[in-house]
């Protein structure tokens, strides 16, 4: 692959990433783990947490804080599985059959 190539490959590159980490911003991902529902977007950014009112007038602060905790975690870690796919299928759409290692 000659020079000129390989720098429009590399344009070409960062304007998909560019486009693929605008879309992890627009994928809203949810959960809920015991009453306690979690939103946020592919890039990680919290949207909305919803805690019942039963949990707050039991008064446990400690089973409070370990529920909303578990609930983050398996929140963000559906947000990890979107922005993996999706760097995936940036990676499959710039080098079909992708690249050994990266993806």
């Amino acid at each position: 692959m000659d020079l000129m190539n390989m720098m429009g490959k590399m344009g070409e590159i960062k304007a998909q990433m560019e486009a693929s980490k605008k879309k992890l911003d627009e994928i809203i991902v949810e959960d809920e783990f015991n009453g306690i529902k979690i939103s946020l977007t592919a890039s990680k950014k919290i949207t909305n947490i919803s805690v019942p009112q039963s949990l707050i007038e039991e008064g446990d602060k400690e089973q409070l804080e370990d529920l909303m905790m578990a609930a983050l975690n398996r929140a963000l870690e559906k947000a990890n599985e979107k922005a993996e796919s999706e760097a995936a299928s940036v990676g499959e759409n710039l080098f079909p059959g992708g690249l050994p290692g990266m993806f």
